[in-house]
């Protein structure tokens, strides 16, 4: 009887690791569109980061419906100090993607340095991307700030 029952364990602790898949081909190309996003941020390069999105784009930071002019203005336009710099780490939670749209899960933690002065902060978001011309653009943004230090 305990042999049984240390092979269903072994079965069951086996099946619950493979079922943690890998990501397929199209969601590693929406995880990495997230990642553009985020790295023409960290250069404040709003070509790039235009260019990562629909023109329509909407983004849900801190209780407001900001548009790419006021992430554009916050977020490059009003950081200008020389040692600026920003590093991004993702931990995806869930890609799901169809044909022509993608929802993406994700906790971020973003190291932001100003004037030698770094800051920490985390957040758990929600991303809506759409293809367009065979591109992956990101559509909605949600974003929650759960720790800043």
């Amino acid at each position: 009887m305990k042999k049984i029952t240390l092979l269903l364990i072994a079965f069951l602790f086996s099946s619950v690791l493979m079922a943690q898949q890998s990501p397929t081909t199209n969601q590693q190309e929406v995880q990495q569109t997230v990642i553009r996003f985020f790295d023409a941020l960290s250069n404040r390069d709003s070509v790039s980061l235009k260019a990562h999105s629909t023109a329509d784009i909407t983004l849900y930071e801190y209780g407001q419906v900001w548009t790419m002019d006021t992430l554009i203005h916050r977020a490059i336009t009003l950081s200008q100090s020389a040692n600026f710099k920003r590093t991004n780490s993702f931990d995806f939670i869930n890609t799901t993607t169809d044909k022509n749209m993608a929802l993406v899960n994700y906790r971020l933690q973003s190291v932001i340095t100003k004037d030698d002065k770094p800051v920490t902060l985390q957040w758990l978001e929600s991303v809506v991307l759409v293809k367009i011309k065979k591109q992956w653009k990101v559509k909605h943004l949600h974003s929650t700030l759960i720790k800043r230090s």
